[in-house]
């Protein structure tokens, strides 16, 4: 259990940042099996945004649900989304995650789409 209590130390440090800016951010998820991408406001009440690879429209393109391409669709729906709701800046909150493999997969994508961190 200490893994998770690390990581869940790491999102805490960073959430109290984000907190701080009052900025709308781009929470990130993973499994072994899915990533889930959200924008939340910037008070942390609603959540504005969502994609993940468990939605049939973006899994139906998919092989995979677990891999760095499966990551990167994600990334790019939420963007395209994002920006179809006038959100064009985010704060990204990888939620403790290293910032490597999926969840940078999925950043990269995002930023390619036009969404600004």
């Amino acid at each position: 259990m200490e893994k998770k209590q690390t990581r869940m130390k790491r999102a805490l440090k960073l959430r109290c940042k984000i907190k701080k800016l009052n900025a709308i951010r781009l929470s990130v998820h993973k499994t072994s099996q899915h990533i889930y991408a959200q924008i939340i406001s910037g008070d942390g009440t609603s959540t504005l945004v969502s994609a993940s690879t468990t939605q049939a429209d973006i899994k139906s393109g998919l092989k995979n649900t677990d891999n760095i391409q499966a990551a990167a669709e994600v990334g790019k729906h939420i963007a395209q989304r994002a920006l179809a709701a006038g959100i064009t800046e985010v704060a990204f909150d990888r939620s403790g995650f290293k910032y490597h493999g999926r969840v940078k997969a999925l950043a990269d994508a995002a930023r390619e789409v036009g969404l600004k961190f």
